[in-house]
């Protein structure tokens, strides 16, 4: 994460479910209370996934909560969203993710430095049951292995 970056929100259970090949950061179409309830924190990108739909890429089950104080013209918090990304990289992205077992996964949400949401798509691989078990006694281990450094010293 760079220094002039603002988290939004992370998806954690992404790094669990798939193995992430690469990460292209992507900006958002959003409406004003979006907007506002972004800088909230009132995101879960639990669950969310991009796709392609007639050539453009799109944020699907994606919920960002109702701005608290809007009106009547508050937005829809699963609405699908549009995502803006270069036409080279949208090609790319489209080539990658016709390969077998391959998706989208947005991995985080943050402001950049000019106040500006951006999202952290990840080309990924889903995971096998063995591959979650692996990563875990492998997280177990690693964990063990601190904690008996830090008794040391």
């Amino acid at each position: 994460m760079a220094r002039n970056e603002k988290p939004i929100a992370e998806n954690r259970k992404a790094r669990h479910d798939y193995f992430i090949d690469e990460v292209i950061e992507a900006g958002m179409v959003l409406t004003g209370t979006e907007v506002k309830s972004l800088r909230a924190g009132r995101v879960n990108l639990r669950d969310s996934f991009a796709r392609f739909d007639k050539g453009e890429l799109f944020l699907f089950n994606c919920h960002i909560a109702p701005y608290e104080y809007g009106n009547r013209y508050n937005h829809d918090p699963y609405r699908s969203r549009k995502l803006l990304v270069h036409r080279k990289q949208l090609r790319e992205l489209a080539a990658r993710v016709q390969q077998d077992g391959m998706t989208l996964i947005p991995v985080r949400m943050y402001f950049d430095k000019h106040g500006r949401a951006k999202l952290a798509l990840g080309v990924a691989r889903g995971k096998k049951n063995y591959d979650k078990r692996q990563s875990i006694a492998q997280r177990d281990a690693n964990r063990r292995i601190e904690r008996a450094l830090k008794q040391r010293v």
